[in-house]
């Protein structure tokens, strides 16, 4: 299973709990009514999917997250270079590259990434 790959209603709600975070799992249910028009079970079932993939918590009926939406991307962005490219990020870059050209500031921002992270 792609733990950080999620459907669009999924990556919604998840928006949503980041948004409110810390939640009562009650209001959220009725937020979920609000936006979503969803049945207070369709919240629970997507609230459990979510948990047991170690995204967001739900202790004593408060819901939290276990990562930052920041946290989340990095590891989506992860998964998908690893399973797109052999976890190879000059390929992406590559590929990436090929259909758009960067701006000047791109690979300023870019270099002084790989200056910051590359091993001595």
């Amino acid at each position: 299973m792609n733990k950080y790959k999620l459907g669009e209603m999924e990556q919604r709600f998840a928006d949503l709990i980041w948004l409110h975070e810390p939640i009562q799992s009650r209001q959220l249910s009725e937020i979920c009514t609000e936006v979503f028009d969803w049945k207070r079970t369709t919240t629970y079932t997507m609230l459990k999917r979510l948990c047991d993939r170690g995204i967001f918590q739900n202790s004593n009926g408060i819901v939290r997250s276990l990562m930052s939406k920041n946290e989340f991307g990095a590891l989506q962005g992860e998964q998908f270079i690893e399973t797109s490219f052999d976890g190879s990020l000059p390929q992406f870059l590559a590929a990436f590259t090929r259909h758009k050209k960067l701006r000047k500031k791109e690979i300023l921002e870019i270099q002084q990434l790989i200056d910051e992270h590359k091993e001595v």
